[in-house]
């Protein structure tokens, strides 16, 4: 990729975020938007004030003031208001703001100029790489100072990622203390639970056995039923109630448009409205009549078990219950709102299976996402392609079109493609039979993260080179091995355009919510009526978010001593990331769970691996360069990193999979003596009730609090 195809990406991307940026704080302005851009505060009730003094033209002028408060948030005021779990997103983007500008500053005052004059690199073909270590003359002593360099990046990293971790451990600490009335801190999911011989039932089986061996802490337990016909019903009684309403507040505003009559007012509401009132009633009738006589003929082996303290739930969790190891498997309770009921009916026995196949699926995806990805590289080196496949010479006819293609549209329909893989992950993992949402949001993270490693790096990679090793395998056939071990640094521009689309273009995107403005407008336009006033309300998308920043980061670490000049973008693309979803999270996104932080091990273990993978790359790199001095000192370096990650494993990971004795014991005191652990208690069995025994209700205001999000 030549300068002017690299400039006309950059200058695409930065005229598209500022125009995308500048729409999307006028329209945020406008009280028609509400229902998108303020769509978490309007689910809580929280009055959103517009101000009307300001003129109709100064409403469409551009501002800067929500870049501005998402610099004065406070850490505590996000965890106080959406947990643990979205601060963690947050903490990645600061990770890398903290990284990339140290990366940076070494990058660019040290690395840059040495790999400059190298004059290794003809600066008529390749232009770009004279700023990468491709630079560096064979054999040259200025190596050390990349070897060195390396040195830092790496054990800096790993400064970073212990405070990071002890820190985030702290903050899960307090905040499981600060939320100690919560029901699973009491409460165990029990599975694999035998049938009793004598009563030919599992639920006096589930009382006699607590009952036995934990005599003084077992307080009740609630059986969990197969309940998919009845949530079936339940779903099809919830959108005819959303219906119901739609068409009242169409009615109401038809009625104020055209000033019907109230007789005419009273035909159309006995014409459409009652006949669906009608339909409701007998759902719900329906509804009653099975949660009275079906359910309970349709008892799982499953039961949420509650004891008194929350010691007696920690030990019990922890513990093997019996001599046959699938039976009475015992975990901790997830929180009641983050329970995966369609789930439950899942034998613990067949798990393996579900999982093997959900492996299987990700797997092929994964590789027929192979031709996409070459296709896209082949773009990317138009000279290459042009020899073996003349029509594309046409691309030169438009001056400035062949700059345009090479640079902006590879990242642009790469970024198309992996759009759509983090929502077909997702949708693979929530079959895998996982019982909480939280796991299956955890599982496709690593999905759909090790995809794009798969894919989007090491692949772009190889592919990249694959026209320029096709030509060499002809003539030079000796140099194919060498060729590919330098193939790292030669995609470092196409990775410049990658993260310049993937942040300018895309957090810009991601801010603005075009899919729900047009919606919105179309919405209204079919039904001839107003704006819909009901927020557009989802959930945090952890599976998404997660894995697209932390790709970023390892691309940016791996580039960190390879190509420096990448380092200035990464910059640029955490402080807008960070802008962006701190407004997501105040104001568009709801968290409908939280796990106090169980996300950030995953994190930490993405970048540790990249951190891995940028030592390895410089190993090979140095040999290439015929440094093997280099090459043989950095594997010290590599054995530091992985021992440096077995104690992150022992001194973190155990406090954030389980409960500790110690702190529920403090908590149960605290309680105790503040005369409020039976009350927690009892609470806690009530919480589990299963989603087929609960009451049905479908009020008006239900639609307007509850995230539009798959159970």
């Amino acid at each position: 990729m030549n300068p002017h195809s690299l400039l006309a990406s950059a200058s695409i991307n930065i005229g598209l975020a500022f125009i995308i940026l500048s729409l999307f704080s006028i329209f945020k302005k406008l009280p028609s938007n509400a229902s998108i851009y303020y769509a978490r505060p309007l689910s809580h009730h929280h009055y959103i004030s517009f101000d009307d003094s300001t003129s109709t033209f100064s409403r469409f002028l551009p501002s800067i003031s929500w870049v501005s408060r998402a610099y004065h948030v406070a850490e505590d005021q996000i965890i106080e208001a959406h947990g643990l779990d979205a601060l963690v997103i947050i903490r990645l983007f600061k990770f890398g703001i903290k990284f990339f500008a140290v990366c940076s500053l070494i990058g660019l005052v040290v690395l840059l100029p040495i790999n400059y004059d190298g004059q290794e690199v003809h600066r008529s073909y390749y232009t770009a790489d004279s700023f990468t270590i491709s630079n560096v003359r064979k054999g040259s002593g200025r190596l050390w100072v990349h070897f060195t360099c390396l040195c830092f990046i790496s054990f800096y990293g790993m400064y970073l990622l212990y405070k990071e971790y002890d820190e985030i451990l702290n903050r899960r600490i307090q905040q499981l203390q600060n939320l100690k009335h919560r029901p699973d801190q009491f409460t165990i999911l029990v599975r694999e639970i035998p049938l009793c011989i004598e009563h030919k039932a599992r639920d006096c089986c589930v009382d006699h056995f607590f009952s036995k061996h934990y005599p003084n802490s077992y307080y009740s337990y609630q059986m969990v039923y197969g309940t998919e016909d009845l949530e079936e019903l339940v779903n099809q009684a919830k959108s005819l109630a959303r219906r119901i309403e739609d068409m009242k507040e169409n009615s109401m505003a038809k009625k104020r448009k055209n000033k019907l009559s109230l007789l005419d007012a009273l035909q159309q509401k006995t014409s459409k409205v009652y006949l669906h009132e009608e339909k409701l009633q007998a759902l719900c009738h329906k509804i009653h009549q099975l949660q009275c006589k079906d359910m309970l003929k349709k008892k799982l082996p499953v039961a949420f078990v509650t004891f008194k303290s929350r010691s007696g739930a920690a030990v019990a969790a922890q513990l093997q219950q019996d001599s046959h190891p699938l039976l009475w498997i015992t975990e901790m309770a997830p929180e009641p709102r983050d329970v995966s009921w369609r789930n439950m009916r899942v034998s613990y026995r067949v798990v393996p299976l579900y999982r093997l196949g959900v492996l299987v699926a990700a797997t092929l995806l994964t590789v027929f996402f192979a031709i996409p990805v070459t296709a896209v590289q082949g773009i990317a080196k138009y000279e290459k392609l042009k020899k073996w496949f003349p029509p594309a010479m046409a691309v030169q006819l438009i001056p400035g079109l062949s700059s345009i293609v090479t640079g902006y549209l590879p990242s642009v329909v790469l970024k198309g493609f992996i759009y759509a893989v983090p929502f077909a992950m997702f949708a693979m993992a929530k079959v895998a039979g996982c019982t909480a949402r939280s796991k299956e949001e955890i599982k496709a993270c690593n999905m759909v993260f090790y995809f794009l490693v798969g894919n989007v790096f090491f692949l772009s990679v190889l592919s990249g080179s694959l026209f320029d090793v096709i030509g060499l395998f002809v003539s030079y056939p000796r140099n194919i091995p060498s060729h590919l071990a330098s193939a790292v640094s030669a995609q470092a521009d196409f990775f410049v355009t990658y993260i310049l689309t993937d942040g300018l273009s895309g957090f810009s995107l991601e801010v603005l919510q075009p899919g729900l403005l047009i919606w919105d407008v179309v919405k209204s336009s079919t039904h001839g009526c107003q704006r819909d006033s009901r927020p557009y309300l989802y959930s945090l998308p952890y599976f998404r978010i997660i894995p697209l920043v932390s790709l970023s980061v390892l691309i940016g670490i791996v580039y960190a001593v390879v190509a420096p000049l990448l380092l200035p973008f990464l910059i640029a693309y955490f402080c807008l990331g960070y802008v962006v979803y701190i407004n997501q999270i105040l104001d568009v996104y709801e968290t409908t769970y939280e796990t106090c932080g169980q996300y950030w091990p995953y994190i930490h273990h993405y970048i540790l691996l990249a951190i891995i993978l940028m030592q390895i790359t410089m190993i090979g790199l140095f040999g290439l360069k015929l440094k093997p001095a280099a090459s043989i000192s950095t594997i010290p370096l590599l054995l530091c990193t992985l021992m440096f990650n077995e104690y992150c494993k022992m001194r973190f990971l155990p406090s954030f999979h389980n409960y500790s004795l110690k702190d529920a014991v403090e908590n149960d005191e605290l309680d105790e003596k503040n005369g409020v652990l039976e009350f927690h208690c009892e609470n806690a069995i009530n919480a589990y009730s299963p989603p087929g025994l609960r009451p049905v209700n479908f009020m008006a205001s239900e639609s307007s609090s509850t995230p539009f999000v798959p159970s």
